[in-house]
């Protein structure tokens, strides 16, 4: 798919990290953007930067998701472009005892729920919706209608300690990629997903500098934390190069996440 000013997409989680990267990345490339988030400080002044729209939304929620689709397709038109980096994490072991009383308790399971409902069923919600409005698309002259780009994590294959909930939200993404990308092949949509490892993000930011160099010495090479821009860079393609398709392609300068 060639991205120009004919092309609308929509980003989730687009007005921090890997999610702004990503929008900024589009609207330099020419396609109309509009930023999903929750943030609307954040959110709004990004798609202010780019020539975009903005959109409150929490992607939990059928009313916001759907609300949020229609005012940028009225300001935009019918996106032929999403990608899905809203996200959310939740770290508790699935049965331990406290450190300071030594009382046995498991995983707070509404943490559990939250983090699937957000990384997981948002992300299918996001994509059932937009693709939905895909279908009333003429196909380009590539012969496509839309392209969809989620994001999942490497913990969807090696999860950490406290990871439960995470990691199954993530490889629940990468598991749906494929058979999604099938369910659409007739309607000539593509979807893929790119598991990220250790990205300079605000979250990561808001760690010790000791524990930033920790984790980019753990990276085989580059012997650093990932650029989101470099996030931004892989979006791209997969979004341009139509023959890729129902692919999960790890990001992650050849990171094995260990135990801890």
């Amino acid at each position: 798919m060639k991205l120009d000013s004919s092309v609308t997409a929509v980003v989730t989680g687009g007005a921090s990290g890997l999610g702004e990267a990503t929008a900024r990345a589009l609207a330099q490339a020419g396609a109309r953007v509009a930023v999903f988030d929750l943030n609307e400080q954040k959110g709004a002044a990004v798609a202010r930067e780019i020539g975009g729209v903005f959109c409150k939304v929490n992607v939990t929620s059928d009313e916001d998701v759907d609300a949020a689709f229609a005012k940028a397709r009225a300001a935009l038109g019918q996106e032929r472009v999403l990608v899905n980096c809203a996200g959310a994490g939740s770290a508790a072991k699935t049965a331990a005892r406290d450190k300071k009383t030594g009382t046995p308790r498991h995983f707070p399971l509404h943490d559990f729920d939250r983090t699937v409902q957000i990384n997981l069923i948002g992300s299918f919600r996001c994509i059932a919706k937009s693709t939905l409005g895909m279908l009333s698309l003429e196909p380009l002259e590539s012969g496509e209608r839309g392209a969809i780009v989620n994001t999942a994590s490497v913990a969807a294959q090696d999860g950490q300690v406290g990871q439960a909930a995470y990691s199954a939200s993530k490889a629940g993404v990468v598991g749906m990629t494929l058979p999604i990308a099938r369910d659409l092949m007739n309607e000539s949509i593509r979807v893929n997903t790119i598991l990220p490892g250790l990205f300079d993000t605000p979250m990561m930011a808001a760690l010790p500098e000791p524990v930033k160099a920790a984790l980019s010495a753990s990276v085989p090479f580059p012997k650093r934390l990932g650029e989101p821009r470099e996030y931004a860079d892989l979006a791209l393609f997969l979004i341009t190069n139509g023959y890729v398709n129902g692919e999960c392609i790890r990001l992650d300068g050849a990171l094995r996440m260990a135990p801890r």
